[in-house]
C-alpha cells in the first residue's frame, strides 16, 4: 500500500500540479493551502468549501501529521507547561509565558539537543531529530489557542527557546517563520519573534545574507573563552572572536540589535571582572542584555548567585551605558523555566 504524503511538505505550486494533474481546478490548491496555513486545519474533513470527492481524495492520498497536546502543566505563576506529541510518538515541550505586557510563546526547534551546555536539562537529552517547519507552527498554534482560551489575551511573542539549537534546524526554523508571518498563514510580525542561539557563527552569518527580519539573541553565559569553553563545548569551535565577527556581520546586514542571554552562576560568572569582559563584548555591535537568574537543575554543578552579587554586577553594567533587562525566571515550580526543559512527562500511551 502507498504510504501517504505529507501535505504541509508541499509548497503551494506543487498543491496546484496534483489537482492539476488530477482534472480538478488550480484554484483548488489555494484554498486547500489557506486551510493548511491560515486557518490552522487538523483533518481535511474540516475543508467545508472542499466538495466531498475532494475531501475523499486528500484522505486517500495525504495526511495531515497535527501535533497534539499529551500533558500539561499550570504553575502558580499561570505559566503553562505543555509536552507535544509528535506524529511518530516524540514528544518536545513548549511554555506559554504570560506577563502584564506579552502572552509569550516558548517553541521547540529539535528533539532534545547535541550542544551539551552544562547548565541546561535539555543538553542532557540525546539530539534524536529536528522538528518540521510543521510541527514548529502547530506548537505556535496550540500555545496561541491556549493563551485566547484560558487567558483571553491573544499571542504576542514568539520565542524560539525550547528544546534544541535553532540554527542547527536552519531550514525548517526558517520555513516555519515564513508560515507564521506570512498573509498566507497566521500573519505575526517577525519584529515579535525572537530566535535564541548558543552561538553556530557560520549560521549566524546566514541569517545575515537572507536578511531576516525576525530578533536574534545569543546565549552567551561567560565573555571570557576558558570559562565559555567549560558551559559550552559549542565554544571550542565557535570563540569569542569568531563569534564577535558573525555578530558584526549580522548587523551590518541586517541593521538588528541583537540581545545576549547571560545566566549569572554563582562563584563562576558573576564578579565585577566577567562584569568588565562582558561589557567589553557588548561594544563590538549595539545590543541589549538580558541577565537571567539560574534555575538549578536536577544534580547540577552550578548555583544562583545572591542578591548583593548580582545587584553589583548588573549596577557595573549600567554604568558603562548598557541596556541591562534583569528576567526572573517563570514556571520554576513545574520546571518550565529557562534551561529546565527536559521532557520529565511520560508518553502517554
Amino acid at each position: 500500500m502507498q504510504q501517504k504524503k505529507d501535505i504541509r511538505a508541499l509548497s503551494l505550486e506543487e498543491l496546484k500540479t496534483i489537482f492539476t494533474e488530477n482534472g480538478d481546478k488550480a484554484f483548488r490548491a489555494k484554498q486547500v493551502y489557506e486551510w493548511l496555513w491560515k486557518k490552522s486545519a487538523r483533518t481535511f474533513d474540516e475543508m467545508t468549501n472542499l466538495s466531498k470527492n475532494t475531501r475523499e481524495f486528500l484522505n486517500a492520498h495525504f495526511v495531515i501529521n497535527a501535533v497534539s497536546i499529551d500533558t500539561m502543566q499550570v504553575s502558580s505563576d499561570r505559566t503553562i507547561k505543555n509536552a507535544f506529541k509528535l506524529f511518530d510518538g516524540k514528544i518536545v515541550e513548549g511554555v506559554l509565558i504570560p506577563s502584564n505586557t506579552r502572552m509569550t510563546a516558548c517553541i521547540s526547534s529539535q528533539v532534545g539537543c547535541s550542544l551539551t551546555c552544562k547548565f541546561c536539562a535539555t543538553g542532557r537529552l540525546e539530539r534524536l531529530r529536528n522538528l518540521n517547519a510543521d510541527e514548529i507552527y502547530d506548537q505556535v498554534v496550540l500555545i496561541k489557542n491556549q493563551a485566547e482560551e484560558k487567558y483571553q489575551t491573544p499571542l504576542t511573542n514568539i520565542v524560539y527557546m525550547g528544546m534544541g539549537e535553532p540554527l542547527l534546524n536552519y531550514n525548517n526554523v526558517m520555513d516555519s517563520i515564513q508560515k507564521i508571518t506570512s498573509p498566507e498563514g497566521l500573519n505575526l510580525s517577525p519584529q515579535r519573534i525572537t530566535v535564541s542561539t548558543a552561538g553556530v557563527a557560520k549560521m549566524i552569518k546566514k541569517l545575515g545574507d537572507d536578511g531576516v527580519k525576525f530578533n536574534l539573541a545569543l546565549s552567551l553565559h561567560a565573555a571570557n573563552d576558558q570559562k565559555r569553553n567549560k558551559i559550552m563545548p559549542l565554544n571550542e569551535t565557535n570563540t569569542l572572536e569568531v563569534l564577535a565577527d558573525a555578530l558584526k556581520y549580522f548587523y551590518e546586514k541586517t541593521g538588528t540589535r541583537v540581545t545576549y542571554e547571560y545566566i549569572v552562576f554563582k562563584d563562576f560568572n558573576d564578579t565585577l571582572e566577567d562584569a568588565a569582559e562582558l561589557a567589553a563584548f557588548c561594544r563590538h555591535i549595539p545590543c541589549k542584555l538580558n541577565i537571567i537568574e539560574y534555575n538549578p537543575i536536577e544534580d547540577g554543578e552550578f548555583q544562583q548567585t545572591t542578591p548583593q552579587r548580582l545587584d553589583s554586577f548588573v549596577n557595573f553594567l549600567e554604568s558603562r551605558n548598557i541596556i541591562v533587562n534583569v528576567r526572573r525566571s517563570r514556571g520554576k515550580d513545574i520546571d518550565a523555566a529557562c534551561g529546565q526543559l527536559a521532557n520529565k512527562n511520560k508518553i502517554s500511551s
